[in-house]
């Protein structure tokens, strides 16, 4: 089963027979068969008929309406579909499972981590990165014996400050200074950065859950409240250097983004609307990228789907584990 990502812009999906088909100005960019598909996500200024529509509802295939920096407005779904039992099965998981699953997180969380700030090494040789490196990998054979989420929270947090200390020596724009990370409100422009592309991941990722028809609120490595969407939260960390800390580098390095970018107000920096315009643009540019993942060759979006289902099916056989998102 695929997912059918539209995120080119000014496209309609309509019904032929037995298969949708993408087209725009007359021309056609992709086509699937409705058996085969699981979903539907429409990202910005495009369409769907009535008749594809209605053949999806049919099929219980949901359709997902987003903005083109993944923010979801709402979704249509056949009217048998449920998520309640699904929710009842994450609400009956045990402390053990949980537990084991909030490791599996950190443990991706850290490795990824590692994984960036070795790719800057490579490049540019720094021993502060090299000390990073050794911490990291240190603190990932203490999270595999950690034996609660207080403990595990408190590794996961020692591993972001040793990260992001070691940060900065990998920006290669003098403009630009970064030494720790600051947040409520952010206080530099990369720090006005990451946050921005971190709430921008944490919304997507959010609508990715609700489409699955997983409670956002019940997760297993951070609390959940009426106000908080723990599961979003658990399942960003795997991405946090790979999509958003990464995409940060090559816009800074490459100066891309520029001080005029940023305006300070109410005690910290936040993007202009001119540096919020170039940072969507770069990072719908790579989501965009088609890369080779389970289903075969989708957007670099579809990787945020794979680990949703992968906690999904967990809920559903909490014995198989959960396998974080780990780069190479």
């Amino acid at each position: 089963m695929r997912s059918l990502y539209v995120s080119q812009q000014g496209c309609y999906v309509a019904l032929e027979q037995e298969q949708l088909v993408v087209k725009a100005q007359g021309e056609v960019l992709s086509q699937v068969q409705l058996p085969l598909l699981e979903q539907v996500l429409i990202f910005g200024k495009s369409q769907m008929t009535t008749q594809a529509i209605r053949a999806c509802l049919w099929r219980d295939i949901p359709v997902v309406y987003l903005s083109r920096m993944g923010y979801c407005y709402g979704r249509i779904v056949a009217i048998e579909r449920g998520y309640r039992v699904l929710a009842r099965y994450q609400q009956e998981l045990g402390v053990g499972e949980r537990l084991g699953v909030a490791q599996s997180i950190v443990l991706g969380k850290l490795q990824n981590s590692r994984t960036l700030l070795l790719r800057q090494k490579r490049r540019y040789p720094s021993e502060s990165l090299s000390l990073a490196i050794q911490s990291l990998d240190y603190l990932q054979t203490q999270v595999k014996h950690a034996d609660s989420s207080e403990r595990l929270l408190g590794f996961e947090g020692t591993g972001a400050k040793t990260y992001f200390a070691a940060l900065g020596d990998c920006l290669r724009n003098g403009d630009f200074v970064f030494t720790s990370r600051s947040r409520r409100p952010p206080g530099n422009p990369v720090n006005a950065i990451l946050s921005f592309g971190y709430q921008v991941l944490w919304n997507h990722l959010l609508a990715l859950i609700e489409v699955q028809g997983l409670d956002p609120y019940q997760a297993c490595l951070h609390s959940g409240s009426q106000r908080h969407a723990a599961l979003a939260s658990d399942l960003i960390e795997e991405f946090r250097a790979p999509l958003v800390d990464s995409l940060m580098l090559r816009l800074i390095n490459k100066r891309v983004m520029q001080l005029g970018d940023f305006e300070y107000r109410d005690g910290g920096c936040f993007l202009s609307e001119r540096g919020r315009k170039k940072y969507l643009q770069g990072f719908v540019r790579r989501m965009e990228e088609e890369i080779q993942v389970e289903d075969g060759v989708q957007p670099r979006w579809d990787i945020l789907m794979q680990q949703v289902k992968r906690f999904k099916r967990f809920v559903y056989s909490p014995s198989e584990g959960y396998s974080p998102y780990v780069t190479r």
